[in-house]
């Protein structure tokens, strides 16, 4: 199934996506596409998504998680990626978060920040938290996911680096956080390191990788992660950007107002921002 959230910031009601591309309003079924109901997702199997009420129109497609608890990211987890920024594979996962406040809608604007210098793109897969993860084995890490989800880890390069301390508050300015459009469960996904993803900047391709180039896979990350801290319902994991980045450029490439950021994985839909000036 693909569930989403439509309408305006801060008012969004729940919808799943039929067959035929159509929303269909899911309010009467549940409050929100949030951890309460990612963790009895089950109810919603046998429901037969043309029997609800069709949206019409193109409304706005927010987030498709609501109260998410943490963002959790995983950075230098594709070699390419790694190398085009001259730095080691890591032994272990590179770990650092978002602040759940850089979360937007999928075609919401990429607003810069005051003295941006150095914005990028970074298209990721999210991995979206369904059962609660506590010490899970590999082997049993999918079991916890409620859905997939694309995701732009849009970062300010010259916050994250070229200033003192750690990653996040590169990667937390608002709006620096599209996901979406839609949560996809696994059972439509298939094999989460088989997924073609792609960014372009104005019509130009700047990534064209595949999650199969990942270093640590889904299950390892979520097994990992979870023997550190409970990963609970609507709990989002960002997995990582293949190469392509403006910062491996040469010379390197960033965003400025008025460019268009196109992104998309295979099943789980497209994004597309225009960037803005705060």
């Amino acid at each position: 199934m693909k569930f989403l959230r439509y309408g305006p910031k801060g008012g969004e009601r729940p919808a799943i996506l039929d067959a035929a591309g159509n929303i269909r309003d899911l309010a009467e079924h549940c409050d929100d596409i949030d951890g309460a109901m990612l963790a009895n997702l089950d109810r919603f199997g046998s429901l037969d998504p043309t029997v609800l009420p069709l949206v019409e129109g193109n409304p706005r497609i927010g987030p498709c998680v609501a109260e998410t608890g943490k963002f959790m990211c995983i950075g230098l987890n594709y070699a390419d990626h790694a190398a085009e920024g001259n730095l080691a594979v890591p032994p272990e996962p590179v770990l650092f978060m978002k602040a759940t406040s850089s979360i937007s809608g999928p075609d919401d604007p990429i607003v810069l920040p005051r003295g941006s210098e150095k914005t990028d793109w970074e298209v990721e897969l999210g991995v979206v938290i369904g059962r609660a993860a506590k010490y899970v084995t590999e082997a049993e890490a999918l079991d916890h996911v409620a859905g997939f989800c694309l995701i732009n880890d849009v970062t300010e390069r010259s916050y994250q680096s070229d200033r003192a301390g750690q990653w996040t508050k590169g990667k937390s300015c608002d709006s620096f956080g599209p996901i979406g459009p839609w949560l996809v469960t696994p059972d439509e996904i298939g094999d989460p390191q088989d997924l073609p993803l792609w960014l372009s900047v104005n019509g130009e391709t700047m990534q064209n990788g595949s999650t199969s180039n990942m270093i640590y896979g889904v299950r390892f990350l979520i097994s990992y992660l979870s023997t550190f801290f409970t990963l609970h319902p609507g709990d989002i994991i960002t997995t990582g950007t293949p190469a392509g980045v403006g910062l491996g450029m040469t010379p390197p490439r960033y965003l400025k107002s008025g460019d268009i950021v196109e992104l998309g994985i295979d099943g789980l839909g497209r994004q597309r921002q225009v960037v803005t000036a705060e």
